[in-house]
């Protein structure tokens, strides 16, 4: 052999005072030419929500039970479906990307986020848990956590997304080393009937998605909801080959979901399919061969149980079964070398809330999950050749207590410790502590602490390559840790201003990386220590109108113990995110704006520039009976930009799109 087996593809309310008006001309054009108008019975607008509402919103994500959002032990983050649709956000990674703090790089195949200055290159999401009411869904094998068009529901579906900065392990376990995202689903009497939508894009894209949600006499709320997307993309040009990838960037993908609530019961049903070109010729393939493709298949089941067994003990169970299935097609001088990886896992959860003792809230509980397959096996197709066939099965489980105490009327105290068995027998205990005090009525403090890990996984563990150079397993591996310090100041102004700051320090240890040996063969191994250093600001106003404000601006310092710069960790990020209605309110403009520092690539002395990124959304109120129009503009103004590219590149930066526009039609019935 005279190359190396290719490494798995990553993951891929109300007073007058004076406001901007930001409405271009474009806007009045656009809405003008619609015609004219008609009243319909529609979803509440961003218009029914004041801010006092936002500010006495509940969260789930923090601690595993329902809290005002000031009370949770982090400064959570909860993105709404109206703002979901008021800013046109297209996948789960457009919505992750209007979070402070968080950014989102895109490799022309799977979509990475970075979160207060890590977003390693090649780290396929498992630094971040993505969970779907509650369900991790990341999978068995890599840890990864898809989030662009290969996430398994359709965004339309989505009633809110919680995102919970900071380590999480104290409560959830492994992955959630940088943060937790929970994406919130809709319940079925909110659809009340049948939605269809259908959309097109810019590079011969269309989707469409057809859903029925209702809830029944006896109780019984249903969701049923199937799409599908597809995308022939662009021809691609790259000077590192000095030629054009044509047809390449395809993307389709499938979806269905399902959930029915009965009682105390919950279960839901999902599955989805996504096939994505490579255009990038990554891990040093044969370029602009149209059979370089990727798979990404999953799905699950997952039944909950919840039921309060009297007015201080509440019971929630929840029992789960998933598939996650990964094909990959490389081409090496003519010859289609291919990627296989099968995961297949069940598992159970038990959790009590016990509020029996005067000022205490505890949760305790304990999960366990079943791995029947975490197989890999890489081959050449045509001559038939086996490389690696490597078939493993494991368990892990874990038990948890936390208590939210109070120890006055305005403090309080969150303590939580958790245990956890890993796949490799590897044991980790984290702990968390938050004291959340009320300063007075509009100022909350809070002093952050917490431990969390990562496992390695079994691609980091057992993958074998040959070349050479050859990739060589490394079972030795040991799990990465962090420990967090911060400090969160939360203010209200008014009725109408929110504010938020925080300060924070990050300490990662064992931090496991790719490197080349003295040999010259590569290995995953514990080399790197980390640190990073942040603040974040944010400021949120809605006025009686409906017309909302958020801006933020995060500087981060992210570097290895001896000062070295990380790769893809920006200094800098800014946002702004503006809605209000039009022309009365028969529709609703959508301005983001964002702005990401320079980024270091993986190779030396090169950077990905700063850049400012502008989308535009039109959202028809009352259109027609039933009817609603969405028109966006994505990268309005046409800002030439990259990403970096990670160490399976030949391109140290991937250019990212530019001008692109959807229209989308929404009809309930």
């Amino acid at each position: 052999m005279e190359r190396i087996r290719p490494r798995r593809a990553p993951y891929s309310a109300s007073r007058r005072r004076f406001r901007p008006r930001l409405l271009p001309a474009l806007l009045a054009a656009l809405a003008w030419q619609a015609g004219p108008v008609a009243a319909a019975a529609a979803p509440p607008d961003l218009a029914s929500f004041a801010l006092e509402d936002l500010l006495r919103m509940e969260v789930y994500s923090a601690s595993k039970f329902q809290q005002k959002a000031s009370e949770a032990p982090s400064a959570v983050t909860v993105i709404t479906a109206e703002e979901i649709k008021a800013y046109g956000h297209r996948t789960l990674a457009d919505i992750l990307r209007s979070i402070r703090g968080v950014y989102v790089s895109y490799d022309r195949n799977y979509s990475y986020v970075g979160v207060r200055g890590f977003g390693r290159p090649g780290d396929y999401n498992t630094r971040l848990l993505l969970l779907l009411d509650g369900y991790r869904l990341n999978d068995n094998v890599y840890d990864g956590a898809l989030v662009g068009t290969d996430f398994i529901l359709d965004v339309d579906l989505i009633e809110r997304v919680e995102f919970v900065p900071g380590p999480g392990s104290a409560i959830y376990g492994n992955n959630a080393l940088f943060g937790v995202i929970n994406v919130i689903t809709k319940q079925g009497r909110q659809l009340g009937g049948a939605e269809v939508s259908a959309e097109l894009a810019s590079h011969d894209t269309w989707k469409g998605r057809a859903s029925y949600g209702r809830r029944f006499d006896n109780g019984l709320d249903l969701l049923l909801s199937v799409g599908r997307y597809d995308s022939q993309g662009q021809d691609l040009f790259f000077p590192e080959f000095n030629g054009t990838a044509v047809g390449l960037d395809h993307d389709r993908a499938d979806n269905v979901y399902g959930k029915f609530a009965f009682g105390d019961f919950t279960l839901a049903l999902a599955h989805a399919d996504r096939k994505k070109g490579v255009p990038t010729a990554s891990y040093g393939q044969d370029f602009n061969d149209p059979r370089a493709n990727t798979v990404d298949r999953q799905s699950f089941f997952d039944l909950k149980y919840q039921r309060a067994l009297s007015d201080q003990l509440e019971l929630t169970g929840r029992a789960y079964y998933g598939l996650y299935h990964y094909t990959g097609d490389y081409i090496y001088s003519g010859v289609d070398n291919r990627d296989r990886t099968n995961g297949r896992w069940w598992g159970a959860e038990v959790k009590l809330l016990h509020t029996a003792f005067k000022g205490h809230k505890l949760v305790y509980g304990g999960e366990y999950q079943r791995d029947l397959q975490r197989d890999q096996a890489n081959y050449d197709l045509d001559p038939y050749a086996a490389y690696l066939d490597d078939r493993r099965q494991s368990e892990r489980w874990a038990l948890y207590l936390q208590d939210e105490y109070s120890l006055s009327e305005r403090t309080l105290l969150n303590a939580g410790l958790r245990f956890d068995r890993s796949a490799e027998g590897h044991n980790s205990v984290n702990p968390r502590l938050g004291l959340i005090h009320q300063w007075d009525d509009t100022t909350t403090w809070k002093i952050l602490y917490g431990t969390a890990f990562r496992a390695p996984d079994a691609y980091e563990l057992y993958y074998i390559a040959y070349g050479p150079p050859d990739q060589l397993a490394n079972p030795n591996l040991r799990p990465e840790k962090i420990k967090t310090y911060e400090l969160v100041l939360e203010k209200v102004i008014g009725s109408d201003i929110r504010l938020t700051a925080s300060a924070y320090h990050y300490a990662i240890e064992d931090l496991i990386e790719q490197e080349t040996l003295p040999s010259g063969d590569l290995q995953f191994n514990n080399i790197a220590q980390a640190e990073a250093d942040g603040l974040e600001f944010e400021a949120e106003r809605r006025w009686a109108d409906g017309s909302q404000l958020r801006a933020s601006y995060t500087w981060q310092l992210a570097q290895r113990q001896d000062g070295t710069w990380l790769d893809n960790s920006p200094r800098h990020l800014a946002k702004l995110n503006w809605s209000q209605p039009v022309l009365g309110k028969r529709w609703r403009s959508g301005l983001e704006l964002q702005y990401i520092g320079s980024r270091r690539t993986s190779h030396p002395g090169i950077s990905a520039g700063s850049s400012v990124v502008t989308n535009l959304t039109l959202t028809s109120q009352k259109l027609a009976p039933g009817l609603e129009v969405t028109a966006g503009v994505y990268n309005l103004f046409d800002q030439r930009y990259a990403d970096p590219g990670s160490d399976q590149h030949s391109q140290a930066m991937l250019r990212q799109d530019g001008r692109t526009w959807r229209l989308k039609l929404t009809y309930r019935f």
